[in-house]
């Protein structure tokens, strides 16, 4: 008995993962962690911030949409700059396509009637990505809009020793591939490495980096407290699992038009084992993610919530989790 009761008091402690897109919103969105949000964006861009102010800190009650609600943090910095910073934990292969879309959406929505294009804020966007997601050797890339190297051809000699490199200055964005960090493994000599070791969550790491900086003390604290909330540990879980099925139906709706195309114009045989084979793997995700459903749902009729609850959260049946 008194085995199960220090069971669930561990439980109880977990702390919730900074991962999840709706924990990593109400940690850094809110007023009160503007100094703390104000170092990981410094820490991120390498640039000295003057001011931030959130301007979208509330999730709305409709967040979850066919589509996965984005819950992002949308902030202007130092008067003269939007940065847009979210936390990718489903599909990240679509990311760069909707970085395109969401960045000329907000550019254009800073230009009313009547003003020039010299209004423009300069727009950063920082993606923090759950998976690996381009062929390179670093864990912290940034884009910008470059020129492709003088073909020589085409070469013009106009006396410049260096030329120009970047097309503007106004588009920025930043993807920080969080596995590739981990792979690194490095110490936490400077701000970023300490607020990155606090986002993957790695236990040791994190309590180092709070003894050398009190901001991440202070995220920590909030975060412990936001975890010992059973409703927000509930709107974590619901979030986590609708990720889930977003990850799978994505998926199965990919492999499912692949197939299609390959049934139309594409010969049977190699192509066909294919598909089978990556069936199989969407199979096997499926799984997974009902395993997942089945391990929540035992820990919350382990903490007494009510059976219809649980089902309504996780999606499996009353008489699944009488049994469980």
């Amino acid at each position: 008995m008194r085995k199960n009761m220090n069971t669930n008091t561990e439980e109880k402690k977990k702390r919730l993962e900074l991962t999840n897109d709706y924990v990593f919103k109400k940690i850094f969105a809110k007023p009160e962690n503007n100094v703390e949000l104000k170092e990981l964006l410094e820490a991120i861009l390498n640039i000295q911030i003057e001011q931030v102010e959130v301007k979208n800190p509330e999730i709305g009650k409709n967040y979850e949409d066919e589509k996965l609600g984005i819950l992002d943090i949308r902030a202007y910095i130092n008067e003269d700059t939007i940065v847009d910073i979210e936390m990718q934990v489903a599909n990240v292969y679509t990311i760069v396509n909707r970085n395109i879309t969401y960045s000329s959406r907000i550019i254009a929505e800073q230009l009313q009637v009547g003003n020039n294009y010299t209004v423009l804020k300069k727009f950063i966007s920082i993606n923090i990505l759950g998976e690996n997601l381009f062929k390179r050797n670093s864990y912290h890339n940034i884009a910008h809009l470059k020129f492709e190297k003088t073909e020589q051809e085409k070469y013009v000699d106009m006396g410049y020793k260096e030329e120009q490199e970047v097309l503007t200055d106004k588009i920025e964005v930043h993807y920080i591939e969080l596995k590739k960090f981990l792979k690194k493994n490095p110490g936490i000599s400077s701000k970023l490495e300490q607020w990155l070791w606090l986002i993957s969550g790695e236990e040791e790491k994190v309590k180092m980096a709070s003894k050398e900086n009190q901001n991440i003390k202070k995220v920590v604290d909030d975060l412990d407290e936001m975890s010992s909330d059973e409703n927000e540990r509930l709107e974590a879980y619901k979030r986590k699992l609708a990720v889930w099925d977003y990850n799978v139906s994505i998926a199965e709706a990919t492999e499912r038009g692949k197939a299609e195309g390959l049934e139309e114009g594409l010969k049977e045989g190699i192509e066909k084992g294919k598909i089978e084979g990556r069936l199989e793997g969407i199979a096997e995700g499926k799984k997974e993610a009902r395993k997942s459903k089945l391990e929540i749902a035992k820990n919350l009729k382990r903490k007494g919530m009510d059976i219809d609850t649980i089902a309504e959260v996780t999606g499996v049946s009353k008489e699944e989790i009488e049994k469980l």
